[in-house]
């Protein structure tokens, strides 16, 4: 493809080669970190056509991520065999219509028991066949932009709920959206899981790590991320149009 700016031809990259791209990114820090199993690849599509996310299918790509509800629910019935994570802000009184959704198979940012009691309820009324998977998000960086829970013991809180109470949920693992070029968050995301590990008695290896975006996400891998989501650099940078301006986290993806 060729774009012309200022009267200069360049050659820019198409969406199926982006992620070609991305997923050599991929492989090359699992070989660095010595890791043995690639992190899932979860394509942030949000603010993006339906084309974009079919041409990526027909490249290969199976898990898509969506930060919208209304855009969760106009692609993800158009795609029945793509998987997708809702990783945005999600209102309570949202949860029932994500829970709802047959290929919406994990939510990403659960922080609340009320938020998790909604998704329950949400999925016994849809009797969806499968639970639906959960991250329970952490802050870790502190900042009041920054949805989560604002610590270790929260996390813990939240996610034995979700494993006690929730039968139709189930805990996955944590999630941090973090501070741009902060990797002290992926070491509290780590400390976190330990915790949470110890007080559920669960397996550290049962419980994923949910970190690294576009601009950090060879460094996550590093840090042991199973879960990463990427956007920008596989679909190009976004429009947002009548949509409120993006928040730093939601640029960063």
């Amino acid at each position: 493809q060729r774009r012309v700016r200022g009267g200069k031809t360049r050659l820019t990259m198409s969406i199926v080669e982006a992620l070609t791209m991305v997923r050599s990114r991929v492989a090359a820090a699992v070989v660095q970190a010595n890791l043995g199993v690639e992190p899932r690849l979860v394509a942030v599509s949000k603010t993006k056509p339906l084309e974009a996310l079919v041409e990526c299918w027909e490249a290969g790509q199976r898990v898509f991520g969506e930060n919208y509800v209304q855009e969760l629910v106009e692609k993800a019935p158009q795609m029945p065999e793509a998987e997708f994570h809702f990783i945005g802000k999600l209102q309570s009184n949202k949860a029932g219509v994500v829970a709802g959704i047959a290929n919406c198979v994990v939510v990403e940012t659960v922080d609340t028991t009320k938020l998790a009691t909604k998704l329950n309820q949400g999925c016994l009324k849809a009797g969806r066949e499968l639970p639906l998977g959960v991250f329970v998000q952490v802050n870790t960086s502190g900042e009041q932009s920054k949805g989560g829970v604002n610590d270790k013991q929260e996390a813990a809180a939240v996610a034995a709920f979700v494993r006690d109470e929730c039968p139709a949920l189930r805990f996955h693992g944590l999630m941090t959206i973090g501070k741009p070029g902060e990797t002290g968050d992926f070491v509290v995301l780590q400390e976190t899981r330990e915790y949470v590990c110890e007080q559920l008695d669960i397996r550290e290896d049962t419980c994923e790590l949910s970190m690294g975006m576009s601009g950090d996400f060879e460094t996550a891998i590093g840090f042991g991320s199973t879960n990463v989501r990427v956007g920008s650099s596989i679909f190009g940078a976004r429009d947002y149009g009548s949509k409120t301006t993006a928040t730093p986290a939601e640029a960063a993806q």
